[in-house]
């Protein structure tokens, strides 16, 4: 058993704890949060003397594992840019788990991230939950699939349009999706009444997000992107989220209306193209504002996934509440990735993924973990 005592607990399931306890047991599920436990018999016990004590973050979207770090075409395993519609692929098939951006993001206090293929393609294929230690993908699985993951605007129409192929236009990319939407509602249909359509490994991947088990998972960065996924979710009746979400501050009364789970990000950084001209860290705060559940993201590697916090803490310097910058790192991407039974809080039952920090991630730019522990297990320690 592994005993965290006289740390400044946030539990994102409560109160802070302002000098409490974490115990985690033997199957590296937490046993017990308190402000006071006493040590098992044999039970390691790490004193966090007064520091933060939070969840392991969580990163709702990036690309670890299949962007790799230091490499060109030898490790861009992220975008299969042959063809607009791939919902075949699948992320754990892309995995490079000893890439140095895991131990890294460890360091950096995350312990969990949702990790895909990119935005060349309209339709990219499924990502997966991932823990971030381990040298088999198989075992680092804490869901899969989590969703399916759709592009709009600028990444497939540039892909595919420069080659004068399509999609050259936004009405091509989203009638692309609405093509293979409608396939696989009637192959479903079909199948539902015994007359045995030949097998289509597309439209099966597909099947899920028709019967909503795994959302859209929709890039869009300009507002009218934005709305256009909005738009074909609810023609389909699925489940969506909005990824990225640049320019959600823009409709926010409109976004309100819809409450679909806004995961923003990457902010930090230069704006690299026309999409992003309307970046600013008043993103997270004009939503959570407005009554939507947000997640702040990094998109990783475009910022790296250690910096997840310090994302945080520039949204909370422009003006978003701290306890909401720590649930949109924590709980919040948790919960809106369908993972929340296992990650993103302090509570008894689920995983024993807990950080104590050097300092607060929200308030000082060079916080990092002082300890990691991931399953129960001590991963990290300065």
């Amino acid at each position: 058993m592994l005993l965290i005592k006289n740390g400044h607990v946030k539990t994102m399931a409560g109160p802070d704890l302002e000098k409490g306890c974490v115990l985690i047991n033997d199957e590296g599920k937490i046993e017990k949060v308190a402000e006071k436990i006493a040590a098992p018999k044999g039970a390691e016990v790490i004193d966090a003397e007064g520091r933060l004590v939070t969840p392991g973050c969580v990163e709702a979207h990036c690309h670890i594992g299949l962007d790799n770090t230091a490499m060109r075409w030898e490790g861009m395993d992220y975008n299969e840019i042959v063809e607009p519609v791939t919902p075949q692929l699948r992320a754990i098939d892309s995995i490079n788990p000893l890439d140095e951006a895991f131990p890294l993001a460890i360091q950096g206090g995350v312990t969990t991230a949702v990790t895909g293929p990119g935005s060349a393609n309209v339709v990219g294929g499924t990502f997966t939950a991932i823990k971030l230690v381990g040298k088999r993908v198989d075992k680092m699985i804490v869901k899969d699939p989590v969703a399916m993951k759709v592009a709009f605007g600028e990444n497939p129409k540039g892909c595919y349009g420069q080659k004068g192929k399509s999609p050259m236009t936004r009405m091509a990319v989203v009638a692309l999706l609405r093509e293979l939407l409608f396939k696989t509602q009637r192959y479903m249909k079909d199948k539902a009444d015994g007359k045995n359509p030949p097998f289509d490994m597309k439209l099966e991947a597909m099947i899920p997000v028709l019967e909503g088990k795994i959302p859209l998972k929709a890039h869009a960065h300009r507002a009218d992107d934005i709305l256009s996924s909005i738009r074909v979710a609810k023609e389909f009746g699925v489940k969506l989220t909005l990824d990225h979400c640049t320019e959600g501050h823009l409709i926010a009364d409109e976004l309100a209306e819809e409450n679909y789970p806004a995961f923003v990000g990457p902010t930090f950084g230069a704006k690299s193209k026309i999409e992003l001209l309307n970046k600013c860290f008043d993103t997270p705060r004009v939503l959570n504002e407005k009554g939507l559940t947000i997640s702040i993201i990094t998109d990783a590697p475009v910022i790296p996934l250690q910096y997840l916090p310090m994302c945080a803490g520039l949204a909370v310097n422009a003006g978003l509440k701290e306890e909401e910058a720590w649930k949109a790192i924590t709980i919040n991407s948790a919960n809106s990735t369908g993972i929340g039974d296992r990650v993103g809080s302090l509570e008894a039952g689920k995983d024993g993924d807990v950080v104590v920090w050097t300092a607060d991630p929200m308030h000082e730019l060079g916080a990092q973990a002082y300890v990691t522990v991931l399953d129960g297990k001590v991963v990290y320690k300065q």
